[in-house]
């Protein structure tokens, strides 16, 4: 029996898709299980303290400005519509913070988290202290 109101197929599949980012990560945990989240930052906040991921996580900024920092890379302002990932596991993610102090910043990550370890872990001030050699110099 056919459906006499069914609507056409469309061809708009074959140029729906636009790649943002395509990177290789340097491992992902054994028995990983995906993590996405929504993060939503209030105009001016500084996010998260330094953190780890217990492996890769991938993101896309929705609204607004993140400020953007690896350990050994210069912070970097990711703004909507853009992208930014991280490799996880001993790399320090120093901050995630809002950029703007007039309106807030929604993110979407999506994390490869390592089985029986939170998807988060913060960094004592004694490491932070320990590694100081390996952030990359901070703006005047």
């Amino acid at each position: 029996m056919s459906n006499v109101h069914a609507r056409p197929r469309s061809d708009a599949w074959q140029t729906a898709l636009t790649v943002l980012q395509e990177v290789e990560p340097p491992y992902v945990p054994t028995g990983a299980h995906a993590m996405t989240v929504v993060v939503e930052y209030p105009p001016g906040d500084p996010g998260a303290p330094p953190h780890r991921h217990s492996g890769p996580a991938f993101g896309y900024v929705l609204e607004g400005e993140m400020v953007f920092e690896l350990e050994g890379e210069p912070e970097r302002v990711v703004r909507a519509g853009e992208v930014f990932w991280e490799a996880g596991g001993d790399v320090i993610h120093y901050q995630d913070g809002n950029n703007r102090e007039d309106i807030p910043v929604r993110f979407t990550v999506t994390m490869l988290c390592e089985p029986g370890k939170p998807m988060l872990k913060l960094v004592s001030e004694e490491e932070l202290a320990q590694r100081e050699s390996r952030r990359a110099p901070r703006p005047s």
